[in-house]
Order: structure tokens, then C-alpha cells, then sequence
């Protein structure tokens, strides 16, 4: 088994695990309208590959809460031959890692808690995904402490050009300020 970060060209082997791994119309929940003309997180989608193909896959979508951002994790999936080899949790230490080491404060799912908690993740009070999603499967998980503290409101779609903005802001305070 061998670990890389998905490129373009996996795009539609690693949809086809998804279709496998979950019910038809996977595409119609909340969680895909705030991935709607949103990039993924390059960086940290990651598969795992054996020599028949995609073994394992997990994606992350930046997106936002009360104007912070959040990172959503999913949708992870591993086929069904390759299930209870650990390769699920093998994709989630692997990625959140590296998302601590991008920089990122917190993460968001819509998962089990049972499941997740031993990943570190826990039950989110105030934070409201789309409908029409279970509140108690509202997920999240700091990699920096404190990070969700205070964090409370509708998860939203990220928005890139409000990042331009605010690095345009930063600037435009710096050069006052000079």
C-alpha cells in the first residue's frame, strides 16, 4: 500500500470509490452545496493505492464559520476490500497531521461521534451545518487549542474573494501604518 496526494488525474477513480462506498445521491447532501466552486485542499486529499487501484481516499473542503476557517473533512471512504485494514485511520492521522502542519486551527465532519471521537473529535454546540443535517453528527476537532472556542454560527461556503480582501486590508493597513 502506498500513500499519495490525489492530482487531477485520480479526480474520477476516487469519485468512483465514493459511488461505491455510499448511497446514490451522496451529492445531494449539505455538506456537497458548501463544496459547490470551492477547490479542495490539495494538500491534504490523500489515497492510498495498492496495485488494483484506490484502496483509500479522503478529501478536505475549506469553508467557513462566523468568518473563520474551518477545514471539512470528507467525504473519506475505503473499499469494501480494504475495509478493517486500518486504512481509514491511517488516511485521518496522516491528513490531520498535515493540516496542523499547514497552518489550520480546526476541522469540521458530519460523522459518527463513536467513530471519530478517537480521532480527538467531539460534538459541536453552535454550529449549524445546512439543513438537512443531524445536529448531533456535527463534528469538530481543534489542532490548535482553543481553536473552536467561541466559534459559533451556520457553517458557510468559503468564499476566495473575501480572502483577497482581507490580504488586500492587511496590506492596506501596513502601508498606512508605515
Amino acid at each position: 500500500m502506498r500513500l499519495f496526494q490525489e492530482t487531477n488525474s485520480d479526480w474520477w477513480e476516487v469519485e468512483a470509490l465514493y459511488d461505491l462506498c455510499f448511497a446514490p445521491g451522496r451529492e445531494a447532501l449539505s455538506s456537497y452545496r458548501l463544496r459547490e466552486v470551492v477547490a479542495p485542499v490539495a494538500g491534504l486529499c490523500l489515497l492510498l493505492r495498492d496495485d488494483s487501484g484506490v484502496a483509500a481516499a479522503i478529501r478536505f473542503w475549506p469553508v467557513c464559520v462566523a468568518g473563520h476557517d474551518v477545514l471539512l473533512l470528507g467525504p473519506i471512504a475505503v473499499h469494501p476490500t480494504h475495509q478493517g485494514e486500518g486504512l481509514g485511520g491511517w488516511l485521518m492521522r496522516e491528513s490531520l497531521t498535515r493540516a496542523a502542519h499547514l497552518g489550520w486551527a480546526r476541522v469540521l465532519l458530519v460523522g459518527d461521534e463513536p467513530y471519530y471521537q478517537r480521532f480527538g473529535f467531539h460534538r459541536l454546540e453552535g454550529v449549524h451545518m445546512p439543513p438537512p443535517t443531524n445536529p448531533a453528527r456535527i463534528l469538530g476537532l481543534e489542532l490548535v487549542q482553543g481553536a473552536w472556542g467561541g466559534v459559533r454560527g451556520t457553517v458557510v461556503q468559503y468564499d476566495p474573494a473575501q480572502d483577497a480582501k482581507s490580504a488586500q486590508d492587511s496590506i492596506d493597513q501596513g502601508s498606512a501604518a508605515t
